[in-house]
């Protein structure tokens, strides 16, 4: 039987593999793509090197077999042998791509933060059940919270009489990471809500990188030379623009949504931030400045311009219309919140 699997390198180039499956072996394996390979006959080195191996095998025992292969003089630019594992793995696996899917994009007038996080939840679970296709949801919010991480303890992370003192109400995600001080329109905050499919085959770190790619195409079109830094941050040669987190639920569906400093209160941050304190305490405000660049300060635009240009590459790249939140789903998010969200029970469940 052919497989056929393709894997685009996170700022690099396609990978693509074909192969058979007899005898519970890999049979007639063949590399392409539009990367780059010196010299030329490392590319039948590398088909040779997976000819005949487990189908099971992990990306990391495909990348071990092809590094073997290779000559001692060679150049692989964009891509590299892991990413070869990948594309396998995620042809066994039956991986899906974006377009293989009727994208929504979602942007909806300020709500409280607590909503916010329950609208992720809700939605995922939406996608997962098969109730919604997948989405894209930029946040907006109408007050200022501390968003902290499923398994932080607020004690630890949090000033909570600073936090009070600005009118910043403590919130729980579901996903795990760390916490961000957000003030209305000083952040750009979106999710997406994916199959698992989309990503299946890959490792963690693989599927942050490969699931902002497209953020990463729309701030290099404004400009910013950002890259993506493992595990989850996204960065520029002038510091930190923001960080991503991942929920997988059991239905298999995929929450991931990042939070990109638009505008910096670096006082603020670091008086409502326990952590922050710390990791800045012998430096000041200026080093809160360096460790974290701003959007604005590198782009000169407005907010709603650049989450114009978000909207725009990711319509471009992978489809999508504009959609709304269904009234269904945000009954389930203001019960979510009553029952959840906005119980100490959650918020401090982890003190």
């Amino acid at each position: 039987m052919s497989t056929h699997g393709e894997f685009k390198v996170p700022g690099g180039k396609l990978v693509v593999v074909d192969f058979d499956v007899a005898h519970g072996r890999i049979k007639d394996f063949r590399l392409s793509g539009d990367f780059f390979l010196e010299p030329d006959d490392a590319l039948e080195c590398i088909n040779g090197a997976i000819e005949g191996m487990d189908p099971n095998a992990t990306i990391e025992d495909f990348a071990i077999a092809i590094q073997k292969a290779l000559p001692s003089e060679v150049h692989l630019l964009g891509f590299t042998p892991g990413s070869v594992g990948v594309a396998i793995r995620r042809a066994i696996t039956g991986a899906a791509h974006w377009r293989d899917y009727d994208w929504q994009i979602l942007h909806e007038p300020p709500v409280a933060p607590v909503m916010n996080a329950a609208l992720d939840e809700v939605l995922t679970i939406a996608v997962g059940e098969g109730l919604r296709g997948p989405t894209l949801r930029i946040w907006e919010w109408n007050e200022p919270a501390v968003i902290i991480g499923s398994f932080q303890s607020i004690k630890n992370e949090v000033d909570e009489d600073e936090a009070a003192a600005r009118g910043a109400k403590i919130v729980r995600r579901i996903s795990g990471g760390g916490s961000m001080y957000m003030e209305p329109e000083a952040t750009i905050t979106y999710a997406l809500y994916v199959p698992g499919e989309l990503v299946r085959g890959m490792t963690f770190a693989d599927s942050y990188a490969y699931l902002d790619e497209w953020v990463l195409e729309a701030l290099q079109a404004l400009g910013i030379n950002a890259s993506y830094k493992p595990l989850n941050d996204i960065a520029s040669p002038q510091g930190k623009i923001g960080g991503a987190a991942q929920k997988r639920l059991g239905s298999g569906a995929v929450l991931h949504h990042v939070t990109m400093a638009y505008d910096m209160d670096a006082e603020a941050m670091t008086q409502v931030l326990r952590i922050g304190r710390e990791k800045l305490s012998d430096k000041g405000t200026a080093s809160a400045q360096k460790r974290v660049d701003p959007l604005r300060s590198q782009t000169g635009l407005t907010r709603a311009e650049i989450i114009e240009k978000l909207i725009e590459v990711f319509t471009q790249r992978h489809g999508a219309t504009m959609g709304e939140v269904s009234e269904g789903e945000w009954d389930a998010a203001e019960r979510l919140v009553e029952q959840k969200f906005d119980t100490l029970e959650w918020i401090k469940r982890v003190p």
